[in-house]
């Protein structure tokens, strides 16, 4: 039973092999399978030329290929017979090697047929001349054409071409008997080019897919970097956006307080607006689900449920960063004014972030942090010197950097990341922010107080307006939204 198994995979083992050499030296002898040009672009000495020359040295193996046949067929006719037997061994075996070399660059495996063809041919063409099966340039030039078939072919394309190579040489040596006979030698020097061949072409293969999988690998960890840093951003101006939809609602639901006997329809219109406000609050919450970040910032010591900072809590991070061992100091200029949620919330981010790098990668140095509030927007400016101590790896995903040019980009302004010529390094932003445009309210409030004075002149005594009172209503952050006014 058990030689009846080996047998058989015996047999299937020579199926298999005979299969595989039909299939890559009879089946695939026409494949078109041209050199491809020499690429330069990792090679440093190559990018450092003109790209005229460097275009030209790409068809430098093709050069070198045809240069080669060239030679070898000027080799083999002056080493050839005279008179009619030299123009015999012209036509049937030089001008074979000449077109199996050539036939290299185009067609590999029709080029090996050729150059064992040349080696019959070249017995029977030069009788009595050099040595069998193989002459001196017929020996040359198939160990060539071998050593460029291998170099473009998988490992057992090689194994087959020494196999068909020595099986052939060494039967001529026995059919024929005639001294000097090349077999030996060609079987011992193919099979080292051969495997020197295979060996080398494996390892640079394998190389170059390396190099291929790193770059996508770096090219999937920037996208998945990007998409980290967009979540994060999104959960943060989530909790922007729920305030403001939070105010809108408890609006339209105080508003109809503040008009003494309110028409139905502006009621049911303010109905409907408190109505849609709360739905988008509620896909809102739905989406906090999703992009609520489970790894919060090491500085961040407020909850998840705690209203996004802005800058007037940078004084607390400073605290916080300097209890981890950062010495920082922190200068503001200009007049400090209000500006837009989403801005105070990305110009806080930035600073942590920058002072988070610090501490990481600069520890034991100082730091300041610059403020500037300018005419046309905000500007961001943190700077710490060289480290005094020995940098630890750091456990962070290594994305701090393109966090902030996220945030930035979102916000249309201009960033810059680069090391200071002392060994530390700055980050400075500038967020562009539009002047405040009045608002409706304001334009109302400005002519109902332009028609007051006017009244107040003409009229001997003003008359007070009606006031409604309304009940204090809390955002949640301890803030009364509305006060009592005029009706």
């Amino acid at each position: 039973m058990t030689e009846t198994t080996n047998r058989r995979t015996e047999l299937r083992i020579a199926q298999g092999a005979w299969a595989g050499l039909k299939q890559d030296l009879f089946t695939s002898v026409l494949d078109f399978r041209p050199l491809p040009p020499l690429r330069l672009d990792s090679v440093p000495l190559a990018r450092s030329l003109p790209g005229a020359l460097r275009d030209r040295l790409k068809w430098l193996p093709h050069a070198a290929v045809v240069t080669f046949a060239g030679l070898v067929l000027l080799v083999d006719v002056r080493e050839g017979p005279g008179g009619l037997a030299g123009l015999f061994y012209l036509l049937g075996h030089s001008l074979v090697l000449f077109a199996a070399l050539l036939m290299t660059l185009f067609r590999p495996v029709t080029a090996w047929w050729l150059s064992g063809l040349a080696g019959l041919t070249g017995m029977f063409a030069g009788a009595g001349i050099g040595s069998w099966p193989w002459s001196a340039a017929g020996f040359v030039t198939h160990l060539a054409v071998m050593v460029l078939v291998a170099m473009r072919s998988r490992p057992r394309v090689a194994v087959e071409m020494w196999v068909v190579t020595l099986v052939v040489g060494s039967a001529v040596d026995v059919l024929i008997g005639y001294g000097g006979s090349t077999a030996l030698p060609m079987a011992v020097l193919s099979g080292v080019a051969l495997l020197t061949t295979v060996t080398v072409c494996g390892w640079w293969r394998t190389r170059e897919r390396v190099v291929v999988q790193e770059t996508i690998t770096a090219q999937e960890r920037s996208r998945r970097t990007v998409l980290e840093e967009r979540a994060t951003i999104a959960r943060e101006l989530h909790d922007v956006v729920a305030h403001h939809m939070s105010v809108i609602a408890i609006q339209a639901e105080a508003a109809p307080y503040r008009v003494e006997e309110a028409p139905a329809e502006l009621v049911k219109s303010f109905a409907v607006i408190r109505e849609n406000a709360v739905a988008a609050l509620t896909e809102l919450r739905r989406v906090l689900g999703v992009v609520r970040s489970e790894t919060p910032h090491p500085f961040a010591d407020e909850g998840p449920e705690a209203p996004q900072p802005t800058l007037a809590n940078l004084g607390s991070l400073l605290d916080n960063v300097r209890a981890a061992g950062l010495d920082v100091d922190s200068v503001v200029t200009g007049s400090v004014r209000p500006l837009p949620q989403g801005v105070e919330l990305s110009a806080y981010r930035i600073v942590q972030e920058a002072l988070s790098n610090a501490l990481r990668h600069a520890p034991g140095a100082t730091a300041v942090v610059e403020v500037s509030y300018v005419l046309g927007g905000l500007g961001l400016r943190v700077v710490n010197g060289p480290p005094s101590q020995e940098a630890r790896p750091s456990p962070g995903a290594g994305h701090g950097v393109l966090g902030m040019q996220e945030r930035v980009a979102m916000l249309g302004g201009e960033m810059n990341a680069q090391p200071t010529p002392d060994g530390g390094y700055e980050v400075a932003v500038f967020v562009p922010v539009a002047a405040p445009e009045p608002s409706a309210a304001s334009a109302a409030s400005a002519s109902s107080a332009s028609s007051a004075s006017s009244a107040s002149s003409e009229a001997s005594a003003p008359s007070e307006a009606p006031t409604v009172a309304v009940p204090a209503v809390s955002d949640g952050r301890g803030v009364n939204l509305f006060k009592e006014g005029p009706a």
